[in-house]
């Protein structure tokens, strides 16, 4: 990458390795994202092509914004403006939720990004305090990593129920549901929320089935077996 000079490795996923960069023409600090391709048979992975074909689309204050895209025979990296703190790291290591204020305005930023997506009809699907990207300086807040994302339409789509970080997957992919649209980022949104103002996750669970055994006693029991019969006997 003659453009671009690594200087640490800055996380690691199951869809690649960020490293924090600098620009040499510019001397701008950026973020590089390394994806290996796959075996020469399969190409490039679909989670990369999904990234990087939504956020060419997608221009926002609260999204992330993809700089560009460089590839070789081995590999593909994605070319991010560089933020260097997430929300989870800075609820672990801050003060600042005890102030409203400043919970106040990252739930703001939040809904904020996630209405712009549902407005051009893309499902995150992997909202959580790790792909909240935070610009300690102004304490702007972006949604990164769409890796996972989907364009949906009407009729609503059918989708895979493996999506979301456990703690804030919605109930009804928990218990399998295939079709479902914009309320399961809402509701990993509440769950976001809630640690900010708790300082401390929601729904803690272990298993897909700690989790809804945790969503149920929570809520009135009644009421959501009610509702989660009505949802298996309208798909």
């Amino acid at each position: 990458l003659p453009q671009y000079e690594k200087v640490e490795k800055i996380g690691e996923g199951t869809y690649g390795v960020v490293y924090k960069a600098k620009d040499r023409y510019t001397n701008e600090t950026i973020a590089l994202k390394k994806i290996r391709l796959e075996q020469e048979d399969e190409g490039v992975p679909s989670t990369a092509i999904r990234e990087i074909s939504l956020l060419k689309e997608m221009q926002h204050r609260n999204i992330v914004r993809l700089q560009d895209v460089v590839h070789n025979e081995k590999c593909i990296y994605l070319v991010f403006e560089y933020l260097d703190l997430d929300l989870k790291k800075h609820m672990d290591s801050s003060a600042d939720f005890k102030n409203h204020h400043i919970v106040k305005s990252f739930l703001y930023q939040i809904l904020r990004g996630i209405a712009y997506c549902h407005s051009h009809r893309v499902l995150h699907r992997d909202l959580k305090p790790q792909n909240l990207l935070i610009d300690r300086r102004t304490n702007s807040l972006k949604l990164a990593d769409f890796g996972l994302a989907r364009a949906f339409g009407i009729p609503v789509r059918t989708f895979t129920h493996e999506v979301v970080t456990l703690w804030y997957r919605a109930p009804e992919i928990l218990l399998g549901a295939r079709q479902y649209s914009t309320p399961v980022d809402v509701w990993s949104v509440g769950c976001i929320f809630a640690e900010m103002v708790n300082q401390k996750p929601l729904f803690p669970g272990d298993s897909e089935i700690d989790e809804l055994f945790k969503i149920f006693r929570s809520f009135s029991y009644k009421s959501y077996m009610w509702s989660c019969f009505k949802l298996f006997h309208a798909s």
